[in-house]
Formats: structure tokens, C-alpha cells, sequence
């Protein structure tokens, strides 16, 4: 069964080896068997091929877009332990900058064992699980929702950002690479993330070991822009020279 699975695989990679995609249905058609069948195939290959929208594409090819409902149940355990990490930086009084994403969901249920907190936010997920926390004033930032990572974007809210006074600011990221720095999928998440770590008294990068090594479209920060970097990946991400402290999860 598994030389089977194998030679369909190498057969739609063959298809698929100039680039392009190939759609779910035609990818059946071509190995006779049902499309259940090959999303089992893929599911438990080596990662060579992914599927995106119904599509079968090389994931050297393609560098898959960022989607908050996909991400929502990727490394949930790591994303907690991660964010219980991250809690504790927390003290009672603070203003507190949340990113947007799914990393640092969990963080906000953590937030009812600290007092007096503010919270400062532009994504609607972590507005949401915050506003259900007794005694915590939130602080939303609008403009136009973008619907793929639950969070608003504006000309403005930068401004908005360095007229508040945050102790803390938690960042997240899509790529964290020691060389090329720290990015993200959405260009309209740039602007809040900079001018967070602009004017935070602390800055937090928060992220799991799949981001690590990876370069995204949109950079925003050096590396050595925050002052502690949480994480359950390689500690070898440090630049050698002045860079953040490391956190392990």
C-alpha cells in the first residue's frame, strides 16, 4: 500500500516539477483513485507537495499564504506554553501591546491573575478574549478589517500606538531568520508592529519553532530590535553579538 501511495506521489510530482498547481479532482483522475485517497497521500508525505484551495502545488514553489482559521490549531500546546512565558513579564498596572495572530491568543486568558492591566490591541480575536476578563480596560485599534488574520489596519494607527504609554509589547511573526530578520505574512500589520517595539519600555517576540529560518514577504524588525525573544525553537537564532535575551518554553 505504501509503494503504491509512494508512486502516486512521485507521478504527481513529475506533473507538478515546472511549477503551476494541479487541481484535487484532475490529481485523482491521473492516479485513478478518489480524492480522499490523495489527500491521505499527501497528508503523510514528506511535505515536498501541499494542498491550497483544492489545489496540489510544490511547497518549494510556494510560499502559502498566512490564514488566522487555518493557523487557529497549529502547535497549540507550544503556543500556550509560550504565551505562559510570556505572562510572566507581566506586572500589575501594566499596558500591555498584544499582536495580532493566534500565538498570542492564549496570552489573554492569562491576564486574570494580573490587576489594574490596559491592553492595547488591533486584532479582533485576542479585542474578543480580552473583553471577557473582569477589570481589564481594552483598547481596540480600527480602520479596514482584513478578515484572513482577524485585524484592522489604518493610516492613523501608528500615531494612535505612540500616544499611548505601553510597559510591554508582545509580538508575534511569521519568519524569524537570524540574518534577514523578523517578517510577517500581511503588509498591514507593519506599521502597528513598528511602532510598538518603537515605543514599548519592553519588547517580546513570542514565536514557535515552525517560524524559525523562515523569511516572510513583510519585514518588520531586526532581531536585535527586541529585548527578550520567547520561543521553543533553535537557540541558535541569537545573533552571537548583543543580541535579545532567549526565553525557552
Amino acid at each position: 500500500m505504501k509503494d503504491r501511495s509512494a508512486m502516486r506521489l512521485a507521478r504527481l510530482q513529475q506533473a507538478l516539477a515546472g511549477g503551476g498547481t494541479l487541481p484535487l479532482g484532475e490529481a485523482a483522475q491521473m492516479c485513478a483513485v478518489s480524492e480522499m485517497t490523495i489527500r491521505r497521500d499527501v497528508a503523510a508525505s514528506d511535505g515536498a507537495m501541499i494542498l491550497l484551495g483544492g489545489r496540489l502545488v510544490m511547497a518549494n514553489h510556494y510560499a502559502p499564504a498566512y490564514d488566522l482559521d487555518q493557523q487557529q490549531d497549529s502547535h497549540t500546546l507550544a503556543k500556550r506554553r509560550l504565551c505562559e512565558q510570556a505572562a510572566r513579564f507581566i506586572a500589575d498596572g501594566d499596558t500591555v501591546f498584544i499582536d495580532c495572530g493566534t500565538t498570542l491568543l492564549p496570552l489573554a486568558g492569562l491576564l486574570v491573575e494580573r490587576s489594574q492591566l490596559t491592553v492595547v490591541t488591533y486584532a479582533l480575536n485576542v479585542a474578543n478574549a480580552v473583553s471577557l476578563i473582569p477589570g481589564v480596560r481594552l483598547v481596540l485599534l480600527g480602520g479596514l478589517y482584513h478578515t484572513t488574520s482577524h485585524s484592522f489596519g489604518s493610516d492613523d494607527m501608528s500615531a494612535a500606538i505612540k500616544r499611548l504609554g505601553i510597559n510591554r509589547a508582545f509580538l508575534s511573526a511569521a519568519g524569524v531568520h537570524a540574518e534577514r530578520g523578523v517578517s510577517c505574512f500581511h503588509f498591514h500589520e507593519v506599521a502597528p508592529k513598528q511602532a510598538a517595539i518603537a515605543c514599548a519600555e519592553q519588547r517580546l517576540l513570542v514565536v514557535d519553532e515552525s517560524k524559525i529560518g523562515q523569511v516572510r514577504p513583510a519585514y518588520f524588525a531586526r532581531l536585535d530590535d527586541f529585548d527578550v525573544v520567547i520561543t521553543d525553537g533553535d537557540m541558535a537564532l541569537s545573533p552571537a553579538n548583543g543580541g535579545p535575551r532567549i526565553v525557552a518554553a
